[in-house]
């Protein structure tokens, strides 16, 4: 399954009520880290369809939700379950190191 979008809108539906663990990934257009993990992202959301499903997050479209959590760089990534965060990372790093760190929190 590929990465999800997810909206100020949607946020709630999306991930808070989502009945797996949701990755978040808040990104915007002009990042050039954010397009870098991008890839990795995608291929992880094809690997652990079955137990966490990865999300998209434009802080530059959906300015509330990245707002109230306080994002103030990017890319950023938090892991939601039971419709909390559990645990965030900051910046790129390869596909291997998201995967591992990933599977650890899971």
């Amino acid at each position: 399954m590929a990465t999800k979008t997810v909206t100020d809108a949607s946020f709630q539906s999306d991930v808070l009520d989502a009945d797996k663990p949701v990755l978040v990934d808040f990104w915007a257009d002009w990042c050039g880290p954010c397009k870098m993990i991008a890839p990795a992202l995608e291929e992880i959301s094809e690997e652990m369809s079955d137990q966490v499903t990865i999300a998209k997050m434009d802080i530059m479209e959906n300015p509330d939700v990245p707002g109230q959590m306080g994002v103030q760089s990017i890319p950023y990534l938090v892991l939601f379950k039971d419709g909390k965060p559990v645990a965030q990372q900051m910046g790129a790093a390869p596909k291997n190191a998201l995967k591992s760190w990933l599977e650890g929190e899971l």
